[in-house]
């Protein structure tokens, strides 16, 4: 009985996955929750205080203010960048913490740097921390750049405490950029650099320096396999600022996306092109992604897609080809759901009478673009159909709306944002939802109720 009384008294064991940062009380060969493999590893638990160590009182009060209470609001800076600041809402604004994360080699470090010069030329504080690379090496890219000449204090360090020591024995900057977080440590914390503990605790000192002295920072993270950042996920919730900076390394531009951005519009995107100065700017995405052919093809319609605030036309491609034999046909997919091209392929077959069953179906966005707009919809099964019967889509068109299993097209949100940006860009016609509003008065709209109309349309078109 004492043995048992013993064994229940002792602390139980739990195990940390270093790569997303869930708790577990048993050790496992894969997390459970984001399926890596070997990164569960023993924690110290936590210490659990007594009753008589509660927290209602011993500590200072606390003074409330209201929220019209007299006093000057932060005021944003700009980076330079018109791009950078339409993500982020207008600018960076002071004592907040911004995360980006992007594929190795994408140009964050690139985009940084031009953003600190920009920021240093106009006469602001700028202390550019790197953990990965060496001083030298930074201002070797910034020689590259035509930086060189920016007045950017650069350091090559790991301890936050002495970055921290350092940034109190000096006047605040305006912007902090540590490249990157899951390069520092804390002496203070147990654990290489790159834990979960050490980037939790790494980032809540250097936030909380941000936060007492208005200081914008700028945390790079690592992304895992499939894109995440990597580390604990209370880091995202730790920052204001969440972006992903994305693109194909054989495709020259680069889209910086807000994910979570508590002062403005989540989804807002900035194009840039990667080119031998640097990252370029791109102020009419659309180009980027329209391939600029004179004659319409079969199998391509474009699509006016939304971010955020911003319509970006898009050209879907898709191609069939009809098998002779009895072999399984293909569905390869770049860019679009897997899985919603399944199911818009069965409504085509269930309403409207085509047979894809006996054709291999690629479908390609063009630009290596990725599409999450369900507004899409109607823009792929014209592409498909029109590469089906071999028949080009109408010249300058333009199609949207969402497609339910009915076969009905449904309306979809800030149609006549999307109806302006392609009457903008030169387009003539438009196809979508019978009650879509239409914002171009160069643009003759055509609304269409069910999926049997597109077909109708499409095979209509000589």
């Amino acid at each position: 009985m004492f043995r048992y009384k013993n064994d229940m008294a002792k602390s139980k064991k739990r195990y940390v996955c270093q790569s997303c940062g869930s708790v577990s009380h048993r050790w496992q060969g894969q997390c459970p929750d984001c399926s890596e493999w070997n990164t569960l590893t023993e924690d110290a638990p936590a210490t659990v205080f007594s009753q008589k160590h509660h927290l209602s009182s011993g500590g200072r009060p606390i003074e409330f203010v209201s929220l019209d209470a007299p006093g000057e609001l932060p005021v944003r800076c700009p980076t330079g960048l018109d791009e950078f600041d339409r993500a982020l809402g207008g600018g960076l604004v002071p004592g907040s913490a911004v995360l980006m994360g992007g594929d190795p080699g994408i140009g964050k470090s690139t985009l940084l740097l031009q953003t600190a010069a920009n920021i240093a030329r106009d006469g602001g504080e700028v202390v550019y921390v790197s953990g990965e690379e060496a001083a030298g090496q930074v201002r070797m890219r910034a020689s590259r750049l035509g930086l060189a000449d920016a007045p950017i204090k650069l350091a090559s360090e790991t301890s936050v405490r002495d970055i921290l020591t350092t940034l109190g024995n000096m006047k605040s900057p305006r912007l902090l950029v540590i490249d990157s977080i899951q390069t520092m440590y804390s002496d203070a914390i147990e654990g290489a650099p790159g834990t979960v503990s050490q980037v939790r605790g790494c980032a809540f000192e250097l936030i909380r320096y941000a936060k007492q002295n208005d200081v914008a920072l700028v945390l790079v993270g690592h992304v895992t396999k499939d894109g995440s950042i990597a580390g604990p996920r209370v880091l995202e919730h730790m920052v204001d600022v969440v972006m992903s900076f994305e693109g194909e390394r054989s495709h020259q531009y680069r889209i910086l996306r807000a994910l979570k951005n508590r002062f403005g519009a989540v989804d807002e995107i900035g194009v840039f092109a990667m080119a031998q100065e640097g990252l370029e700017e791109i102020s009419n995405p659309s180009m980027l992604f329209l391939s600029g052919r004179d004659q319409p093809l079969a199998g391509s319609a474009v699509f006016p897609a939304l971010e955020g605030t911003r319509p970006v036309l898009v050209e879907i491609q898709a191609l069939i080809v009809k098998l002779q034999s009895g072999a399984t046909p293909r569905r390869s997919v770049v860019g679009w759901d897997n899985s919603r091209l399944a199911m818009l392929l069965a409504v085509l077959e269930s309403r409207c009478g085509l047979n894809f069953s006996s054709a291999e179906v690629y479908l390609n966005i063009a630009g290596g673009y990725r599409l999450s707009d369900p507004a899409a919809d109607v823009a792929v099964a014209a592409a498909l159909v029109s590469a089906l019967a071999d028949r080009a889509l109408p010249s300058q068109s333009v199609w949207f709306g969402e497609i339910s299993l009915a076969g009905e097209i449904r309306p979809v949100a800030h149609s006549g944002l999307r109806t302006r940006e392609a009457g903008k860009l030169g387009f003539a016609k438009g196809f979508g939802p019978s009650d879509a509003k239409c914002d171009s008065s160069t643009l003759r709209y055509r609304g269409m109720g069910q999926l049997a109309n597109l077909v109708d349309q499409v095979m209509a078109n000589a």
